[in-house]
């Protein structure tokens, strides 16, 4: 038997036991991880004749369900038990202490990015079986279920060549050549469409442009420093709205516009990627009189008006400094959107101190990607580190009201791209076509803890924690429209933790394996 087979025999039989040891007896179609070894954990190997699955368990009175993954390589192992009296004298248990009646943020939703890099990936898989098994892992009832697709208007830097919607003729105001790429027709419409149709509740779309028509920038590149000519600012407010237009007539609906992905790295040339740089006053001037005029005055007047799109610590640059020099652009923006990167270098409380004295805004998380940087490597199949950045970054983006997170590319190549500048990155599925495969990293798991059981809607809600040994336990806990308490905890640490989670005079008592994460949802009205 080859070695990947007795790892997927092992994990199989480390699944029953920890349902044995844990859970009560329920009815299970779940279809398990395909483990194979790959580092520090496994990756799920999806193919035409077989990809595992995950279905949610509807939590009964007095019940709970706990879902975990974790490095030695759970992947969604359910077990279920029985809600008990609290035990108030218990002082060597980490304890959780919900408090519905103080609630916060309600979640949009959680998704991933479609470029024409994911679209090149999904098509190259050529069977309509495997393709349908990617899509489905990400939106469908037995996947992770996302409902939010982030997606580029015209190219990216993950695209195979540099283009935007009308790159000829230059100088044309009226833009009277605009049109939708190959690329839109035979990557990402297709990808976007399937996701739809398979998707569980309705699929919020948002669009981002990485770089108008380069004609309309002071320096007629695609990549580096560059600004928008002032002669081109309404022009460039309608390349929006012909972009919006366009997908109308393909019947895809955008939920949300962006102010324009990046902004500083267009001002800095931080990369190589498609750029447009902005100052803060320039990026007022252009929300207020033309982008924001342009779309509301439009059929598509209800689109979302997104701004920043750009990391945590330039989040106050983009809004608050950007709506202090220009008060007039704050009436057309709705909400601000966050990037991943560098979140560690910038406290989470930026994210409260930009809405404080505006709370009728959201601020939604929209790009994520591990394996950037020119040193460090692209794909690490099997990262446990990279699950766990990612699950401690949302934990703390949804305790500090962000409304959602939204993941970059969905699917790339074993190589991370491709990209027409090969800047290469990881995802949470790696499609390998010659192979006719793809597999599921951590990372992809570490996302449906949260996406799969916190439905549009959710409300988070207060949690009290007390630790007997001084070590925090990463924690964020919901009461969601099906009326039921969904908490995720992380345990990093190498050894298990006993944790209580409590709710009135009831709890879930659950054995939190070493370096996993854990989903547990049990009915409120019944155990309040």
């Amino acid at each position: 038997m080859g070695a990947h087979k007795s790892i997927y025999l092992i994990l199989l039989l480390n699944n029953y036991i920890y349902f044995f040891v844990n859970g009560d007896a329920f009815h299970n179609n779940d279809k398990a991880c395909r483990a194979r070894r790959a580092n520090d954990s496994v990756v799920c190997v999806c193919t035409a004749d077989y990809c595992d699955e995950i279905t949610r368990e509807v939590p009964q009175t007095g019940q709970y369900f706990a879902y975990t993954s974790s490095q030695g390589g759970l992947r969604f192992s359910k077990s279920t038990g029985s809600l008990q009296n609290s035990n108030s004298d218990n002082r060597t248990d980490t304890i959780l202490v919900l408090d519905p009646t103080i609630q916060y943020q309600s979640i949009q939703g959680f998704g991933g990015g479609v470029t024409d890099t994911v679209g090149i990936n999904w098509v190259a898989l050529k069977n309509e079986t495997l393709q349908h098994y990617l899509i489905n892992s990400y939106f469908g009832a037995t996947g992770i279920e996302y409902n939010i697709i982030r997606t580029p208007i015209g190219g990216s830097d993950f695209s195979i060549r540099p283009y935007t919607l009308q790159d000829y003729p230059e100088n044309d105001a009226s833009l009277s050549n605009f049109s939708l790429a190959y690329e839109d027709y035979n990557y990402k419409i297709p990808v976007i469409k399937a996701s739809i149709a398979l998707a569980t509740a309705p699929v919020q779309i948002i669009a981002s442009c990485w770089s108008p028509p380069t004609w309309m920038k002071h320096v007629h590149n695609i990549t580096g420093t560059s600004q928008l000519r002032d002669k081109f600012s309404q022009t460039y407010a309608d390349y929006h709205l012909k972009f919006l237009e366009s997908y109308a007539r393909e019947n895809l609906t955008i939920w949300a516009l962006t102010t324009t992905n990046e902004p500083l790295s267009g001002i800095m040339s931080l990369g190589k990627a498609n750029r447009l740089g902005w100052t803060t006053q320039k990026m007022g001037r252009w929300i207020a009189n033309n982008f924001g005029p342009t779309i509301r005055n439009s059929s598509f007047s209800n689109i979302k008006i997104i701004a920043g799109d750009d990391q945590r610590f330039s989040l106050i640059l983009w809004y608050n400094i950007v709506i202090q020099e220009v008060p007039e652009a704050d009436k057309y923006i709705d909400g601000l959107a966050v990037h991943f990167y560098f979140d560690e270098l910038s406290p989470p409380e930026i994210l409260t101190k930009a809405t404080e004295d505006h709370p009728d805004k959201f601020i939604l998380a929209t790009e994520a990607s591990n394996g950037v940087g020119p040193t460090i490597p692209a794909v690490v199949l099997g990262s446990w580190d990279r699950a766990q950045k990612y699950i401690k970054d949302i934990i703390e983006d949804l305790n500090y009201n962000v409304v959602g997170w939204v993941d970059w590319n969905i699917a790339l190549d074993e190589q991370g791209g491709p990209t027409y500048i090969n800047n290469c990155i990881d995802s949470p599925i790696i499609v390998n076509a010659q192979r006719g495969e793809f597999v599921k990293q951590p990372m992809f798991y570490a996302l449906g803890h949260f996406s799969k059981f916190l439905p549009r809607g959710s409300r988070r809600i207060n949690v009290s924690a007390t630790y007997p040994d001084s070590t925090p336990l990463d924690n964020v806990a919901f009461l969601t429209p099906r009326n039921t308490i969904v908490v995720v905890v992380y345990n990093e640490v190498d050894q298990t933790r006993a944790v209580r989670i409590r709710l009135g005079n009831q709890e879930a008592f659950l054995s939190i394996e070493p370096q996993s994460i854990a989903t547990v949802e049990f009915p409120y009205s019944q155990a309040s």
